[in-house]
């Protein structure tokens, strides 16, 4: 479940909005926007890959996503863990950690949530 940059975008605007038709799927784009012929090809690639879904409304399509976002997420952030930290998570901490952009009150943060999460795997 791993989509090319322009796919996953088209998916971002669905995850939002729930469901839209193609001109509230147009709207969403920044600019410049794309082409309406380049948006019906991504929604085609999405439909075949069972990553969304729509309703008919007379000769007017309104889709929505199938795929979870958490779902994906989840699925692309652990192929990532995979592929670029030898399938290790502190070896991902330990990277993701070091970065010099993150403040002490982030890390701190970061702590609380790992203690939350250990305390409520103890119960």
């Amino acid at each position: 479940m791993n989509l090319p940059k322009s796919e996953e975008q088209l998916m971002q605007i669905l995850w939002q909005k729930e469901k839209a038709f193609m001109k509230d799927i147009t709207e969403a784009y920044p600019e410049p926007k794309p082409k309406a012929t380049t948006i019906a090809t991504l929604l085609k690639r999405l439909l075949t890959k069972g990553a969304i879904g729509f309703t008919q409304f007379g000769n007017v399509r309104e889709y929505h996503p199938i795929w979870n976002k958490e779902e994906y997420f989840s699925s692309h952030f652990n192929g990532l863990i995979k592929n670029f930290f030898n399938d290790s998570i502190p070896q991902f901490a330990s990277f993701f950690t070091s970065n010099e952009n993150m403040t002490e009150e982030q890390l701190k943060e970061l702590k609380s949530i790992v203690d939350q999460q250990i305390k409520a795997r103890k119960k």
